[in-house]
């Protein structure tokens, strides 16, 4: 069997490669009154190319009134955020997972408040705070989640857009940036492109800059990339093991891993047949038509030699620059990018159209090649078959008629008005992906989708494992493999044996096989607890594509909107369907909130949120004139005393306390399955809790 060069660890497919910095504390969003940024902090931990990012900003309400403020955060659509907490009065509070999706409505308004739209983006992160925020005070809000940093051709990408000038064009007092790399892949350079760093240091496997900044705009986007070694591929693995009894979200095991595999860059690549699906109707008017245009061109200018194309343009009507796919040379590219000039956007939507054009062109092709389709579209169809199971069926109906093999189908979604459901499920029952974009994303998106897939190495992949302790793998299917990029495979295990992992396919029409040896972590390892968090949004992701495939208010989509949010909830990871509120919170200032009752907790005891993070209020109701402090002791999942605390009750309420998380030293305690015990008066409640 050959050796093809595989990564191990646990990550998030991405096609965007920003992560973000600041967000903004907005008190009306249409006259633009914000509290004042005063500092902010990220901090970045990245192993390989998994990046926690924790982003601290502290405002300044000096909006001259007490007042409410909802926090918004320019959060990238494939990063997940995984905690958030907020600091008033001098004690830090955290925010909870609810199954209610966002509300994206601003404070007074401000659907026409061009700077706040742009700097939020597509996908924001929205939290009220319950609290009014006194005149004059600070507000120290902290997010934490993890994201995948875009990886191509053994580059890492870093870009953290700190340009905070669109909110705020005065001075923030400081603004820190810490970035940490650990690498199992030797690390050949580091550069902090967009600023001069305090420090910056590379070696084989670690790797960083440092940056303060004092009494300055913030109005530069900090920028960065490293490169890992192409000669240095391996088989590196990140997986962790919760203990038996401290992890109770499901029944999948209490193992997660993840693999990536990477093809060895001597790999031969496979040509391919090609065609480009462009819809040119009258709602691709303006700049969604340059775009197109210039994608486009992009990937013509981009075939290999070898390589068989097409292009099928469709608005009401349907044409196509050759009758049949051409192979790439100078004289088709010429033409086929003189067809590219003349698209004109006008009429209709004929999609059922389009495939009937496009798919012939595959009949009965070579097994030996790789079969693509990228299909983009930004409306609903109008012309044709218009309804989304008959275009289905008919898109199925042109496959096996024309015996084609070895086909994907990739789909691009522009704007709000695509066809969610249909562009998912085109791409899932054809071994593609589907992307949904903003209007202004096209060209970017197209052209780097198209760069990762120009060079596939291995098709119709398929992973086995022996003994087949693994499950819930995602995706499925798994992706093709293709040159300098990276398969990403997530899965569960319950047994930590070792295993053998093959990965198979077709090469050139034969059957190809690479195998390797993998021991899977038997332990709870404390600083890969992100890898649940990981696993649980690709369990998520995978679960929305089957939610496109049905009518949202049919029994099939209502019982997928409610396991999602089962996950959502007790991993604390966001989902469409969930958002964070202010748990405990609710009172105007520090003292009012401290002796709020939340009457939304029935329960005479809870620990909250549950499962954790970070930290973890135990609430308790005391219903009885009792003057004497109550003793609550914390015990791991083996009965060991972890932590005692005390708090003073002082009659008839609710009292809560705060746990962060450490032992009775200070050290912060593993993840794990962990129990309450509330005594006072003779009365004992006991509880547990999680921690993730």
């Amino acid at each position: 069997m050959k050796k093809l060069t595989v990564l191990f660890c646990l990550v998030l497919i991405s096609l965007s490669s920003l992560l973000f910095a600041n967000g903004v504390a907005i008190k009306n969003a249409e006259t633009s009154t914000y509290f004042k940024l005063l500092t902010s902090d990220v901090s970045v931990t990245v192993y390989d190319q998994i990046a926690i990012v924790v982003s601290t900003q502290k405002f300044l309400n000096n909006t001259g009134e007490k007042t409410l403020i909802k926090y918004a955060y320019p959060l990238a659509e494939d990063a997940s955020g995984i905690g958030l907490r907020w600091k008033l009065g001098g004690e830090w509070y955290s925010a909870t997972m609810t199954p209610s999706p966002q509300d994206t409505t601003l404070p007074g308004g401000g659907t026409t408040n061009a700077n706040l739209q742009n700097f939020l983006g597509e996908t924001p992160l929205f939290f009220d705070l319950k609290d009014s925020i006194p005149n004059d005070s600070t507000l120290e809000i902290e997010l934490t989640y993890v994201q995948l940093l875009p990886y191509d051709y053994y580059q890492v990408d870093f870009v953290c857009p700190n340009d905070y000038s669109l909110i705020q064009s005065g001075i923030v007092d400081e603004q820190h940036i810490s970035f940490a790399l650990e690498s199992q892949r030797n690390i050949t350079y580091l550069e902090f492109v967009s600023h001069s760093p305090t420090s910056l240091y590379y070696n084989d496997s670690t790797a960083g800059f440092n940056l303060s900044i004092y009494e300055a705009p913030a109005n530069t986007n900090y920028e960065a990339f490293y490169e890992l070694s192409p000669d240095d591929l391996g088989l590196f693995s990140y997986s962790t093991l919760l203990t038996d009894t401290a992890f109770n979200c499901d029944e999948y095991g209490n193992g997660f891993f993840t693999f990536i595999v990477e093809p060895d860059p001597q790999s031969e690549v496979i040509d391919k047949v090609f065609t480009l699906i462009v819809d040119r109707s009258g709602s691709m008017s303006g700049s969604k038509i340059i775009q197109a245009r210039d994608a486009a061109s992009y990937i013509v200018n981009n075939l290999n030699e070898g390589d068989q194309f097409n292009i099928v343009d469709f608005a009401s009507d349907v044409s196509n620059l050759f009758e049949d796919h051409q192979y790439f040379d100078a004289g088709t590219q010429a033409d086929a990018l003189d067809y590219i000039d003349d698209f004109l956007a006008s009429g209709s939507t004929n999609i059922s159209g389009a495939f009937s054009t496009a798919i012939p062109d595959f009949a009965s092709n070579d097994t030996t090649l790789a079969n693509i389709i990228i299909f983009f579209t930004d409306g609903q169809a109008t012309a044709g078959i218009t309804n989304t199971d008959g275009i289905l069926n008919h898109i199925s109906y042109l496959i096996n008629i024309n015996e084609v093999n070895n086909l994907q189908i990739h789909t691009f979604g522009i704007g709000d008005y695509t066809n969610e459901a249909l562009l998912s499920q085109i791409a899932s029952e054809n071994n593609g992906i589907s992307e949904f974009l903003g209007n202004d994303e096209l060209e970017e998106v197209i052209t780097t989708f198209y760069r990762q897939i120009r060079n596939p190495v291995l098709i119709n992949t398929e992973m086995t494992v022996t003994p087949p302790v693994l499950s819930e793998i995602y995706p499925n299917p798994l992706d093709n493999l293709y040159l300098g990029q990276q398969l990403i495979v997530v899965g569960r295990y319950d047994e930590a044996v070792p295993i053998s992992v093959s990965f198979s396919g077709d090469a050139f029409g034969q059957p190809q096989t690479y195998q390797y040896d993998v021991n899977l972590a038997d332990t709870t390892i404390p600083t890969y607890q992100f890898l649940t968090k990981l696993w649980a949004k690709k369990k998520m992701d995978d679960l929305m594509v089957l939610y496109h495939t049905f009518n949202p208010n049919s029994t099939e989509a209502e019982e997928i909107e409610a396991e999602i949010i089962d996950i959502s909830i007790c991993y604390n990871v966001m989902s469409p369907f969930t958002s964070y509120t202010g748990g405990g919170g609710g009172g105007t200032t520090f003292i009012e909130y401290d002796e709020h009752m939340d009457e939304s907790i029935a329960e005479p005891h809870m620990a909250y949120p549950n499962p954790f993070v970070k930290d973890a209020y135990i609430q308790f109701q005391v219903d009885e004139q009792v003057f004497e402090k109550a003793s609550i002791r914390i015990f791991d999942a083996f009965g060991r005393l972890i932590d005692v605390k005390e708090i003073q009750l002082m009659g008839k309420g609710t009292y809560k306390l705060l746990w962060n998380g450490t032992d009775g030293e200070g050290h912060q305690v593993p993840a794990g399955f962990y129990i309450y015990v509330i005594q006072y008066n003779h009365q004992v409640f006991k509880g547990d809790m999680i921690k993730l």
